[in-house]
């Protein structure tokens, strides 16, 4: 467990009708299903509830806002600070005309279907991205051949003063995988557009999505889905493949010999043993090839 610092702080929060938690544990929360206990974990009950809260937090305490914990390594040593969830209202999805405007804590997954049922075509490739609305816009989620810049009009966001933010989409600034708005800053909705379309099409294209996931990408395991970001004009994969890293293991992690971007945590691995065959997969990927791979995974927390 990591070591308690800013004891005091943990006395001065104001009071939440959310659920705030010390010392709680992170693994459970993530697809890797490994590392240490976040120094706090708050779900907030609304908007208000958030607000308050931050306005009520030391400014030196770090705030880390995380989903579902698809694309999430959470290190042995912990989160310093407090770790934010944003479930249940934050999750609210409607529809106006081919506008869907979704929660930071919508699922994916959920904002497509609600598209298909709708006949709102262009979202599809939404069922392919393991995670919520505030990770995709984040890091500009993509899949399939489209990402959130495609689609998205307007996002919503809160930052640590409680001040409220309308961004167009020029203010997210989006590229492949990254978007410019501060990070401290914490999304809470998008508004997202698409076209009319048959829901039967739509569906039919979710299910192509779907069958080309379970056919290339391992399925009902440990992962945090694609481990590293495509270089300008490479494949991750391809260039992992030729480094000779499919199937490489290190301690209790290796990678997938299904898909060579994904990295697995057999059953009992650190999130030590996954970053550091991680940073073996990148060593080795340079060495041969010239090229860095960045990581798409994002990490949080400190190592042991």
């Amino acid at each position: 467990m990591m070591a308690r610092k800013h004891n005091d702080w943990r006395d001065t929060l104001p009071t939440v009708r959310g659920r705030l938690v010390f010392d709680a544990p992170m693994a459970p929360f993530t697809w890797f299903r490994v590392g240490g206990n976040a120094e706090a974990l708050f779900r907030p009950a609304d908007l208000d509830d958030l607000i308050t809260f931050l306005l009520g937090l030391p400014a030196e305490i770090p705030v880390t806002v995380v989903g579902v914990g698809s694309n999430l390594l959470v290190r042995d040593g912990g989160v310093p600070g407090v770790v934010i969830r944003l479930m249940g209202p934050f999750a609210s999805i409607d529809v106006a005309g081919q506008t869907i405007t979704a929660g930071a804590g919508a699922l994916d997954l959920t904002v497509a279907k609600t598209a298909e049922e709708e006949g709102i075509a262009g979202l599809e490739f939404l069922s392919g991205v393991p995670g919520t609305i505030g990770g995709a816009l984040r890091m500009n989620a993509g899949a399939f051949g489209a990402e959130m810049k495609d689609v998205t009009v307007s996002a919503e966001a809160v930052d640590r003063d409680g001040e409220m933010h309308l961004l167009s989409l020029a203010d997210l600034n989006f590229t492949y995988r990254h978007c410019d708005v501060p990070e401290e800053w914490i999304f809470l909705s998008a508004s997202l557009k698409g076209q009319p379309g048959a829901p039967a099409e739509i569906a039919e294209r979710m299910a192509a999505i779907q069958a080309a996931r379970e056919e290339a990408q391992p399925q009902k395991v440990r992962t945090g889905g694609s481990t590293f970001a495509n270089p300008p004009g490479h494949s991750a994969w391809k260039l992992i493949d030729a480094a000779g890293c499919r199937g490489l293991i290190r301690g209790g992690a290796q990678v997938s010999e299904k898909h060579c971007n994904f990295l697995l945590n057999l059953g009992d691995a650190t999130a030590a043993d996954i970053e550091d065959l991680g940073d073996e997969v990148r060593r080795r990927v340079l060495e041969t090839s010239g090229i860095e791979l960045q990581w798409e995974i994002r990490h949080i927390g400190v190592r042991k």
